[in-house]
């Protein structure tokens, strides 16, 4: 199957899952991979690209020079960027990354620094594109273990209100609207929906963050909380939220009813273990491994139960005594292909990302669909048997096919 439709909704996979932290390396996995994937699942069709910058790509991509010859290479190849994932600003693969992740994060002025840049090269990519908004998911604030007081919370709110007034004024100047996109994930600072919720109540769309987003900007305060609502929003990680054991509809319903606007959701599915038992954390044990951050959700009954990485939560089962296998159930932030429904004793929580894909065809809560399965040299290997471009087009010919069934 090959992708037919253009416009809404874009549909892409984020270039992440291709190591390369300079520009030239990046450029190079555009022209290695992104143009081989649009082969196999575009039709004459332009064919949309979620970039990963890192820190160093950013800076060196917003030179004029190679910004300019970027638009000619997007032109020449029928491709567009309508999405940036602003989360990872470091070094992304081959290397224990781990919580640092997340660092530089809104507690520091380079989160701030690298995310208006990102904005301002988002800008200048639409520029040929005036009908499309574009969107920059970032980090959730911090870590949770990194915010340690109400006046930390303060000092990430007001980074990213000055942000906000930032994005304002891109748009005065270019007519182009960016979102930045806070992307809850487990054990950071806005980690289950209603905590995100929360602090967009409480910090993002409340009076005085629209009286300081006013005075940063000269707006009125109608027209402030309009420019809030309009340049902050969220990016819903499919595979984060499912691991959170959110339920869709709710999520959906939920932010809908805050006036949170969901700027991206991204496709990505992670481990399910219904029954937790010697077996299946014996078989569990390979995917522990040291680059990224894999978060452990327990169930039990009503209650949930946090492991910030998989090691410890294996090593904290392994010393519990033994109880009925039936009594909780794990799942796990490790990224896995989308089209599998298990890896080996393992479920998958595709069935979360597959009533979301419904609700995109239903109510269309976004424009911007990102693939997002970064972790596929990490992989065990029996699960990564394939070329790296024949799975994003597996992918994306799942998705596609859940969308127009």
């Amino acid at each position: 199957m090959r992708l037919e439709i253009a416009g809404r909704p874009h549909l892409t996979y984020c270039t992440n899952i291709h190591p390369g932290e300079t520009w030239i390396e990046i450029r190079r996995n555009l022209e290695q991979y992104v143009l081989r994937v649009r082969d196999k699942v575009a039709h004459h069709c332009a064919f949309g690209i979620g970039l990963r910058l890192s820190g160093q790509a950013a800076h060196e991509l917003s030179q004029p020079n190679t910004l300019s010859d970027f638009r000619t290479f997007l032109k020449d190849q029928n491709l567009y960027v309508f999405t940036i994932n602003g989360f990872p600003h470091g070094t992304f693969h081959g290397a224990r990354i781990k919580e640092q992740v997340y660092l530089p994060d809104w507690l520091d002025a380079e989160r701030l620094h690298y995310t208006n840049q990102l904005a301002r090269i988002l800008t200048t990519l639409l520029t040929d594109h005036p009908d499309i908004d574009g969107s920059i998911s970032t980090v959730p604030g911090a870590f949770k273990s990194r915010v340690r007081s109400p006046s930390d919370v303060s000092v990430i709110a007001g980074r990213l209100l000055q942000h906000a007034a930032n994005l304002h004024k891109l748009k005065e100047e270019t007519g182009r609207r960016i979102v930045c996109a806070l992307e809850p994930e487990p054990c950071c600072l806005l980690e289950t929906i209603s905590e995100t919720i929360a602090f967009f109540k409480n910090h993002l769309f409340s009076p005085s963050a629209v009286a300081t987003l006013s005075k940063l900007t000269c707006l009125t305060t109608s027209q402030a909380e309009e420019a809030l609502h309009r340049h902050l929003g969220v990016c819903l990680d499919a595979c984060h939220a499912a691991v959170e054991f959110e339920d869709p509809d709710e999520a959906l319903s939920g932010l809908r009813a805050a006036g949170i606007d969901i700027a991206k959701i991204q496709l990505s599915a992670g481990l399910r273990l219904p029954h937790v038992d010697r077996d299946a954390l014996a078989a569990l044990r390979p995917f522990a491994e040291s680059t990224y951050l894999h978060q452990v959700v327990e169930r039990r009954g009503k209650q949930l139960i946090r492991y910030e990485d998989l090691p410890p939560a294996l090593d904290n089962a392994g010393h519990e005594p033994a109880t009925g296998s039936d009594e909780k159930e794990w799942r796990i932030h490790f990224h896995v292909p989308l089209f599998l429904d298990r890896l080996g004793p393992f479920e998958n929580t595709q069935p979360f990302l597959s009533r979301l894909l419904r609700l995109q065809v239903e109510q269309t809560p976004t424009a911007h669909l990102e693939i997002e399965t970064y972790t596929w040299d990490v992989l065990p290997e029996e699960y990564r048997g394939m070329p790296v471009v024949d799975a994003i087009t597996r992918e994306m010919q799942w998705v596609i096919e859940s969308l127009t069934q």
